[in-house]
């Protein structure tokens, strides 16, 4: 028989599985960017018009920051549902099996931000604002100062 240590210590590690997947999820975004944007300045050496080149990689980097802030708060929620489960699994025996292996985080929505405040967290602005507004201005001085 499975002790009531062992499922928590196995549930634990199925919670800590998930926020690993989460931050390897939004690294890899990260990496998938850097990539793109990486290819597209290797093209500007190219006879291709920049300004549509600027306009074209705008759409990317607006769906994968939205995919980072997304993850991230994903990572919140399971660590909010780990903390829950350190704290109730060994209360009384009401609580002992409630939600019991329930890697749905879905319940913890309220207690963290929502995906555009997280989008506007300061590391994702910061990160993923440089290259946008980057993008922006060279748009502007292609398309319109030349």
């Amino acid at each position: 028989m499975i002790t009531q240590d062992e499922k928590l210590h196995k549930e634990i590690d199925l919670i800590q599985n998930c926020i690993g997947r989460m931050a390897n999820n939004s690294f890899l975004i990260k990496g998938w960017l850097l990539s793109i944007i990486a290819l597209v300045v290797a093209l500007l050496a190219e006879d291709i018009k920049i300004d549509l080149i600027a306009l074209a990689l705008i759409f990317p980097i607006i769906c994968f920051w939205f995919l980072d802030a997304f993850f991230l708060q994903t990572e919140k929620k399971y660590r909010h549902l780990y903390q829950w489960v350190l704290k109730n699994r060994l209360k009384s025996d009401k609580q002992k099996d409630k939600f019991l292996y329930d890697l749905n985080p879905t319940r913890f929505d309220d207690k963290v931000d929502s995906i555009f405040r997280v989008m506007f967290s300061i590391t994702l602005r910061v990160f993923y604002g440089i290259p946008f507004m980057g993008v922006i201005v060279l748009f502007i001085v292609e398309h319109w100062l030349k």
